[in-house]
């Protein structure tokens, strides 16, 4: 049954479309009537030799994709479900280095390595110290705000504590990590003119931050430290990363860990400030189901991708083997048939079983732990030190086609 919804044409990863708004509107009309709809595009629109991808936008088809890597795969043509068009088929094989961008056995080998850095006890350990960074943060925002209280909220205070949190698991000193923002931002913004940034500059900060992080695995295996980058490269003929793949390790903490909290922390920001029954809630009873709430809401990875491995069937289409399979996680997370008035912004929302982290799977978020840590520990020091916070400005988006990125949130204690 054709989508009334949908104009000839709409795409749903037009980095001009998610720089404006997600698209929830069209994702209910495709749930409603064609839950796994060809989106067409002209041959190398997202870097792909292909006339287009699935999109899959119910919860349970999300989930049916993310846990069948046997059917769906992450290797064949990456996660990343757009690039820019230039890019070439040899930059897109570079990124297969990326654990994000492998399938079992070789990810389950990978995967297994690195979860070492990110057990409850790891991220316990971890506690005390964001705790106190991010109150700094918070202060420190406080002081460096304009004459009318105003700052910018992005900069001041979302970005800083999910790079601190990565320097502090990996070892990187505080006073790199902005080498870090900048790396990952250049990696992640390829989407947005403002950022300037071609597939030859984010891949020269790709290479930047593998360097960075050999060097780094190199300093640890001759000089070993209580950090986590001291396991996992101690030695490679016992299981451990070589210094490559910690460098492309870094990699996807640099994106995923940094990219992905910063933005759900700013969303969250937002949402509270638009719904202020709900932040006048947070600050009475600081509920324990507040991050995953923001998570939900915010959902910073719209969609990644999966490639067939053979002809299928999905929620009615039949798939072909080599098609790529667009899984929105923003879909997902405001279907009804799972969440009661997904609409609303409801801190108190338990059960919440959104795919913000991912829909299970081998690709579930290694570092769920460590997000949900981050920012249950930044609104608490947020609702201490500004309970008045407001709005002063709407947000600026990011360009992307992707992520749900914000680049500016203009807020005042005044």
């Amino acid at each position: 049954m054709p989508c009334p919804a949908l104009p000839d044409g709409f795409d749903f990863t037009d980095p001009d479309l998610l720089q404006d708004r997600v698209p929830l509107p069209e994702f209910a009309q495709l749930r409603r009537t064609e839950p796994v709809r060809w989106i067409a595009q002209r041959p190398r629109a997202s870097g792909f030799d292909d006339a287009g991808y699935w999109a899959v936008t119910r919860h349970e088809d999300v989930k049916y994709v993310s846990t069948h890597p046997e059917l769906y795969s992450s290797h064949l043509n990456t996660a990343v479900i757009r690039f820019n068009e230039t890019i070439s088929r040899d930059q897109i094989e570079v990124q297969k280095l990326i654990m994000l961008n492998m399938d079992p056995p070789e990810h389950t080998r990978v995967r297994q390595i690195v979860q070492r850095g990110f057990t409850p006890r790891a991220i316990r350990s971890l506690e005390q110290a964001l705790r106190e960074r991010a109150r700094s943060i918070v202060t420190t925002a406080l002081e460096q705000a304009g004459p009318d209280g105003s700052f910018d909220f992005v900069t001041n205070v979302a970005v800083e504590l999910p790079l601190q949190a990565i320097a502090e698991l990996i070892g990187v000193p505080q006073e790199d990590r902005s080498k870090i923002f900048d790396w990952s931002n250049k990696m992640a913004g390829y989407d947005d003119p403002e950022y300037a940034i071609t597939e030859e500059i984010g891949a020269e900060a790709a290479l930047e931050i593998v360097s960075y992080a050999m060097n780094l695995a190199a300093a640890r295996k001759e000089c070993p430290a209580k950090d986590i980058v001291s396991q996992l490269v101690a030695a490679e003929d016992e299981g451990n990363l070589s210094g490559d793949e910690f460098g492309f390790f870094v990699i996807l903490l640099a994106v995923a860990g940094n990219e992905t909290t910063r933005n759900a922390i700013t969303h969250g920001m937002h949402a509270f400030l638009t719904h202020p029954d709900q932040w006048e809630l947070y600050k009475r009873e600081r509920p324990d189901t507040t991050a995953e709430e923001i998570v939900r809401w915010a959902t910073p990875v719209v969609s990644f991708q999966r490639t067939a491995t053979r002809d299928t069937e999905l929620g009615g289409a039949r798939i072909r083997r080599g098609d790529r399979v667009g899984i929105f996680y923003s879909s997902a997370n405001h279907d009804p048939e799972v969440f009661d008035n997904p609409g609303a912004f409801d801190i108190t929302r338990d059960p919440n079983p959104h795919l913000g982290f991912g829909g299970g799977g081998p690709h579930f978020c290694l570092g769920k732990s460590l997000a949900v840590l981050e920012i249950n520990l930044i609104f608490h020091a947020i609702a201490d030190a500004m309970p008045g916070l407001r709005l002063a400005a709407d947000p600026r988006r990011l360009r992307s086609a992707w992520l749900n990125g914000v680049k500016e949130l203009q807020v005042s204690t005044g």
